[in-house]
């Protein structure tokens, strides 16, 4: 059993985001959720929101499940489009710059599947 849930151009860097992910990954559901509540990161409540969401398409899903045995199998985060910006420089000059977006993408399944399928 696994569901997963996904958050799209969110206005940060990948690279910055991942920072965050990186902290959830493998853990269960209610210590990913407690991890992310005590991150002192900008883009924290953003991954939250996100874990909650997958937990909830969880719970829609299957009707048979214990929330208490989730764990996030797979959490990473994908480059989005960048948006191309333009910042005004001396002597008339412009200095072009880019502003990053993201995809963050967080599955969670139970303890169970996950051992039947190694």
């Amino acid at each position: 059993m696994e569901a997963r849930a996904e958050a799209r151009y969110i206005k940060m860097s990948p690279q910055k985001v991942r920072l965050v992910v990186d902290l959830i990954r493998g853990q269960s559901a209610n210590d990913a959720r407690m991890t992310l509540r005590s991150t002192n990161k900008r883009i924290a409540p953003s991954v939250l929101k996100v874990l909650d969401s997958a937990i909830a398409n969880a719970e829609n899903r299957f009707n048979d499940l214990d929330v208490d045995t989730l764990v996030v199998t797979e959490a990473y985060v994908n480059e989005g489009p960048r948006m191309k910006r333009v910042r005004p420089a001396p002597m008339g000059r412009a200095y072009r710059y880019q502003r990053r977006l993201c995809h963050i993408v967080v599955s969670v399944g139970d303890r169970a599947g996950k051992g039947e399928k190694a």
